[in-house]
């Protein structure tokens, strides 16, 4: 393990949900799928199940994206604001069979308010560690998607909507082609 389980599990939430916006999709269209991102990403807590929370975690989305397209000043720039307008104040707690972590925000704190201060507290090791590389962007040509990469070796290079196999794929039919060819 690269970084402690909770750091681990909020970046790729905060991917996760960087990517359920792009230019031509939605991935959070209701509050069921809200509901869904919920319970696949493990939150815990307050979730009101509301078009107002939909909202405000909507609008989070484009400030964690920028996270990946930032220098590391501007990074520690992000992250000190979402704390601070978060009134952050770090304890360790323990609950739902998990091992003592960190929360920074009250589990009953509103959900866009507790992504954005995980998300914060992830990128805060990131920058800590020197490991900004880690956050990449999907080398399929045709996605946006983020990703950050937890692989040992860092070779992580597609995100998690299939641009991988995808990308085999058009490598395979192009080694035929070429074989075809010749």
């Amino acid at each position: 393990m690269l970084f402690a389980h909770d750091t681990e599990c909020a970046l790729v939430s905060v991917a996760a949900l960087v990517n359920t916006a792009g230019d031509d999709r939605e991935g959070l269209p209701d509050v069921a799928a809200l509901d869904a991102f919920f319970t696949a990403h493990g939150w815990s807590g307050r979730h009101e199940h509301t078009d107002a929370e939909l909202r405000q975690v909507r609008a989070l989305r484009p400030r964690l994206r920028r996270i990946w397209y930032a220098d590391t000043d501007e990074v520690v720039a992000i992250v000190n604001t979402l704390l601070r307008e978060s009134h952050a104040l770090p304890q360790l707690v323990r609950h739902d069979d998990e091992p003592y972590h960190l929360h920074a925000v009250p589990r009953d704190a509103p959900l866009a308010t507790r992504m954005a201060v995980e998300a914060a507290m992830a990128m805060a090791d990131l920058v800590r560690m020197g490991e900004l590389s880690r956050l990449r962007h999907c080398d399929h040509p045709d996605c946006d998607n983020v990703l950050v990469d937890l692989s040992r070796n860092r070779s992580r290079r597609f995100c998690d909507a299939g641009c991988g196999n995808r990308a085999a794929v058009s490598a395979y039919r192009a080694r035929r082609a070429a074989a075809s060819h010749s």
